[in-house]
């Protein structure tokens, strides 16, 4: 059985690592909006650290949503915790911690990643260099995971880490969904325009999933089919549907490894019975702020549960 700091640091290095990715795809899709609103590219800006969570933190440094000082913000300051480089700075001292539990693959992936975005990131980045960088985040954050993949036994070690990433990756997902319908639109009246068409866009491109999109519907984006997509398709990876199916599967191998349950398995097996159950008309018919919402306060509470239940330091 793992001590609760191992647990607990496998468990942080992957959400940070997850987190660091989302980042790097809400700025890039950010910027790819804000090219293409001319008119208003402040409040495109403003959406975007909205959706990364970082806005109050930002507004405490910031007057205004200017692209140098909110990308300069989101990618590389250290006053803002959730910044690419430092969740890059807190994975790296999380695998540290656990270097003996992962594989000599999987601990390198990581520590070249921090050299590498640490390097990129030293200077303010200027707009021409954005998607240079931008692309190098996902590429050594793509690294990590395919070592930790190819490379780690399935054991509670897998388990941990896989819980961490998924559970990050649910919260992500569903703060960028709820964001486009809150703050993206401007009105109801550009529901169906191109303006609202190039939203829909940003916001899969956000979650990786603008072309799959394609794949499994028609190429107009419909709110309540990509809502329906990004919610409750098991076949999309960061769907919370799927997400939640791959956490209650980590959340069961533990199980069995420890001969014990708790609230979390419960708690997770619920959560993802009720995405499996539900349709996104329903969703929609009953709010899906609220939903949404509803979500991420259970998410957030089993993350909680899980660092009970397995002593999280």
């Amino acid at each position: 059985m793992l001590l609760g700091r191992t647990a607990s640091g496998l468990y942080w290095m992957y959400r940070y690592i997850e987190r660091a990715e989302n980042t790097a795809r809400i700025v890039d899709a950010g910027l790819r909006m804000a090219l293409t609103r001319t008119t208003d590219a402040p409040a495109e800006w403003s959406s975007v650290l909205v959706s990364s969570g970082a806005d109050a933190g930002y507004r405490e440094k910031y007057d205004g949503y200017a692209a140098d000082t909110v990308t300069d913000y989101l990618l590389r300051d250290r006053d803002n915790g959730s910044s690419v480089l430092s969740c890059i700075e807190y994975a790296r001292s999380n695998a540290r911690m656990v270097r003996t539990a992962l594989t000599r693959e999987a601990w390198e992936s990581v520590n070249e990643a921090w050299l590498s975005i640490r390097t990129g990131l030293v200077q303010p980045v200027p707009a021409s260099d954005l998607p240079a960088i931008l692309d190098q985040v996902k590429r050594a954050t793509a690294l990590i995971l395919g070592s930790f993949y190819s490379t780690m036994l399935r054991n509670e070690i897998f388990d941990f880490a896989q819980i961490g990433a998924l559970i990050e990756r649910a919260d992500n997902t569903a703060r960028i969904i709820d964001v486009k319908y809150h703050l993206l639109l401007p009105s109801v009246s550009h529901v169906g325009t191109i303006l609202d068409n190039y939203q829909w866009e940003s916001i899969l491109r956000c979650v990786a999933a603008h072309r799959s999109y394609r794949w499994v519907y028609d190429v107009q984006y419909k709110p309540m089919n990509i809502a329906d997509y990004l919610i409750l398709n098991g076949r999309m990876p960061r769907s919370l549907r799927y997400s939640y199916g791959r956490l209650v599967s980590s959340l069961d191998h533990l199980a069995k490894d420890y001969g014990v349950t708790h609230p979390c398995h419960e708690t997770a097996t619920s959560i993802h019975q009720m995405l499996a159950d539900n349709t996104v008309e329903r969703i929609f018919k009953n709010g899906l702020h609220e939903f949404l919402t509803d979500f991420i306060t259970r998410n957030n509470g089993l993350g909680a549960e899980i660092a009970q239940a397995y002593n999280f330091d």
